[in-house]
């Protein structure tokens, strides 16, 4: 049974490291579609021509190319990790720097995928949950970098996370429906009280709608503890910035999503059923 748990995770992971390098296009392409379509809708709207976009842009083409010089990757230089480390680091034509955030996606993209197998066996179950871990590496990063958090990744979140329940994957329907919309309602009020009290915006829509997918997946009687989890998990990456410079300008705001989307994977590495025990006094009614 061991061996096979083992077996079933390595293959889970090999599959993630594939997935990975798929999940690098989406958080790297998927803000410029975003930006592409409002241009579009924008001019429409005003009555003009479209802006010149160049080269049709989806997650599936062009194919992947080095940034500096247009150099096409060639499939031997997309092998996830591998192919990173055989290159060190560089583009094969004009040897600019590629990042080391590549390989790191593909890494814990593949960790997630073998700890999903690992704990619910090679089977939908543990898909759905290697599925809700790729969709917050993808919001993760994507609102770290542009602070965006795009709502087709959002809504597929959402009504996954209430599908698994409704399969018996996760946690009662009932709870899990509560949870999407305690957690939507939740944030509102928070967002309309700062903005009544002073006037400005405290956070987005797309943060509404993250934590009312998280509450779909994990029930509504987990909403306080990933709050609270958001919490640690935004202490530690504003600690990591401050370290790295990117906090020095003080002006520059920093996303909720992150640290929701951080949240929900640390709920994941922990289990649904040792977060109680870490948290206790945020499930008061157990």
């Amino acid at each position: 049974m061991l061996v096979s748990r083992e077996f079933d995770a390595g293959l889970a992971g090999v599959l993630g490291l594939l997935v990975g390098s798929f999940l690098n296009v989406v958080i790297h392409r998927l803000p410029r579609m975003m930006e592409r379509d409002w241009a579009a809708d924008c001019a429409d709207l005003n009555g003009q021509a479209p802006p010149p976009t160049g080269e049709a842009l989806t997650l599936v083409r062009p194919r992947s190319r080095c940034p500096h010089c247009g150099h096409a990757i060639r499939w031997y230089e997309n092998i996830p990790i591998v192919s990173w480390l055989a290159l060190r680091g560089k583009c094969s034509s004009c040897k600019a720097s590629i990042g080391v955030r590549y390989p790191v996606v593909e890494a814990v993209t593949a960790a997630f995928f073998a700890l999903c197998a690992w704990r619910f066996g090679f089977g939908p179950q543990a898909a759905a949950w290697a599925a809700f871990a790729s969709l917050l590496i993808c919001l993760f990063l994507i609102d770290m970098d542009t602070q965006y958090l795009p709502d087709d990744l959002n809504y597929i979140l959402l009504w996954l996370g209430l599908l698994a329940a409704a399969l018996g994957w996760t946690v009662p329907l009932k709870a899990a429906v509560w949870g999407a919309f305690g957690g939507y309602v939740s944030l509102w009020l928070v967002f309309k009280g700062y903005k009544l009290a002073t006037g400005k915006d405290g956070m987005g829509y797309g943060d509404f709608k993250l934590l009312a997918a998280l509450g779909a997946w994990l029930g509504v009687e987990f909403l306080l503890a990933i709050v609270l989890l958001s919490s640690i998990v935004g202490a530690v990456i504003g600690v990591v910035l401050l370290i790295v410079g990117r906090l020095a300008n003080k002006e520059v705001p920093m996303p909720f999503g992150p640290y929701l989307a951080g949240a929900g994977l640390l709920s994941l590495v922990l289990g649904p059923a040792a977060v109680p025990a870490l948290l206790p006094f945020a499930f008061p009614f157990r």
